[in-house]
């Protein structure tokens, strides 16, 4: 039997035991940074211009047509999204009125299904990223805002469109309530319109969306949300003959539900057979759960996939001794 002379020269270093773990690496932090974001949902645009420095037209059982104010034979049509020239006839019981005596103009209302993808960056509770839009739009029926006894409600040309979208994204949380986040955010950008829009012609701005998101965290990578938002843009259409641009403004309500995920900081256990729920380690590389759903939240350090005794789940619950 070996004998020591002191209780330290007994003792097993644990360095003998266990291997040194090895640090995330510096892109992976970078990736856990980033997370994508995908949602759809419902819009509503109201178009709305205001034709100043131009006369309507209205003849019998037609549709009105555009005049500047010095020469009422040149008139025009499809101001909304091309402007065609054509010839004015006026006719018997037809209806004249200027810009001069009275604010003239047309409204229209249209519903549009969007789909939205997002990447940002969140720092502490600030995110800042960009993403990318397109939306079905159906065109609704324009009616006069004024003289409406009198002037004729008209449909463009074409019934729907595709606008596309693309924007920087900044914003940042500002109260949190257990698993639930409020997030207030901006998207600025610019925009695309569809094939219908005489682009030569349109004059076009930036557009804002500010809207106040609800987030629910499912789990430490995954969150769903509902944001409602409010936008506002325009473009002017120049006429080609010369005369003032129309302006055109077509601000909108929409209501956006999505998902979005952030990469995880930890790579997937590689081992099929590990049942481990919690952040973990083999050999010198750690490891997050290979039971660790997306869908469910989870404090990674001890696993929560079962907060009930598997003796109380299914059929056990009927049985007096599950054991």
């Amino acid at each position: 039997m070996a004998q020591y002379e002191s209780e330290s020269d007994a003792s097993i270093p644990l360095e003998n035991f266990y291997i040194k773990r090895q640090g995330i690496g510096a892109f992976r932090k970078i990736l856990s940074k980033v997370t994508f974001g995908l949602s759809t949902g419902y819009g509503n645009t109201t178009f709305k211009h205001d034709l100043k420095g131009y006369g309507i037209l209205q003849n019998p059982d037609s549709m009105p047509k555009l005049f500047k104010p010095a020469s009422v034979g040149a008139g025009y049509t499809d101001w909304v999204n091309k402007v065609t020239a054509t010839g004015n006839t006026v006719q018997p019981g037809s209806f004249q009125v200027n810009s001069d005596t009275t604010k003239l103009g047309f409204k229209g209302k249209s519903f549009s299904i969007p789909i939205k993808a997002t990447l940002h960056v969140e720092f502490d509770r600030y995110r800042i990223g960009g993403g990318y839009s397109i939306e079905y739009m159906h065109m609704g029926t324009f009616k006069p805002t004024s003289y409406g006894d009198k002037i004729n409600s008209f449909n463009t040309d074409f019934s729907s469109f595709f606008l596309k979208k693309y924007f920087g994204m900044i914003g940042g949380s500002v109260y949190r309530y257990n698993e639930y986040l409020l997030v207030v955010d901006a998207n600025i950008g610019g925009y695309s319109m569809g094939k219908n829009f005489d682009k030569s012609l349109i004059q076009k701005g930036v557009y804002m969306n500010v809207g106040v998101a609800v987030e629910r965290e499912m789990s430490e990578y995954f969150r769903v949300f509902v944001r409602p938002s409010y936008e506002v843009k325009s473009y002017k259409m120049n006429v080609p003959e010369g005369g003032d641009a129309i302006t055109h403004k077509f601000n909108a309500f929409y209501i956006n539900v999505g998902a979005t995920y952030r990469i995880p900081e930890l790579r997937r256990c590689f081992l099929k057979s590990c049942h481990a729920q919690m952040n973990h380690a083999h050999g010198n590389r750690e490891y997050r759960s290979r039971r660790h759903p997306i869908y469910k939240k989870q404090d990674p350090h001890y696993g929560e996939n079962y907060p009930n005794l598997i003796k109380y789940k299914g059929r056990n619950k009927k049985k007096l001794s599950p054991y």
